[in-house]
């Protein structure tokens, strides 16, 4: 944790943020040094026009004002969302971060498609991440009602994949 100011801290994560918007990434991370013992971890996250503002350890800080400001008359003047899909009792979500395969290799059959019954503990995607393939299982027997995701895409961390009911 950091023993400077915490205003400082909030300029620089101001920036961070500013520079995430202006450069159109979603998410950049960095760990400033300020001596031995002493630093500040940043990991700065865009998701659907809301910018996550988290530092380590154990200290976080809301969005700058200003980013915040900016993302609220977005969000007011928006219609009624359609349902979350993550919020579906059904959903499976992402473990990682990574690239989604519906399929074991290109051309092959997809592991489920709607309508499917999958059995507890069947694969029903692949993620990669880091080069390893990782099989994600469903988590309970069902019928997939939903595939939410695109083969080769990638995916965050407990983003919606798919609805199994």
């Amino acid at each position: 944790m950091s023993k400077h100011s915490s205003e400082a801290d909030v300029a620089f994560i101001s920036a961070l943020a500013e520079l995430l918007n202006k450069n159109d990434l979603t998410e950049l991370s960095v760990k400033r040094e300020y001596g031995e013992d002493d630093s500040l971890e940043v990991r700065v996250v865009k998701q659907a026009n809301i910018v996550q503002v988290a530092a380590a350890p154990a200290v976080q800080y809301a969005p700058a004002p200003a980013i915040a400001a900016a993302a609220a008359p977005a969000a007011a003047a928006a219609p009624a969302a359609p349902e979350d899909p993550a919020q579906h009792p059904g959903a499976v979500t992402s473990p990682m971060v990574g690239t989604c395969y519906l399929s074991a290799e290109p051309g092959a059959a997809p592991f489920v498609t709607v309508g499917a019954a999958v059995t507890e503990g069947q694969t029903v995607l692949i993620i990669e991440a880091m080069k390893t393939m990782n099989h994600i299982p469903a988590p309970r027997a069902g019928v997939v009602k939903r595939i939410l995701v695109t083969d080769g895409h990638p995916v965050e961390y407990g983003a919606p994949l798919l609805i199994i009911e």
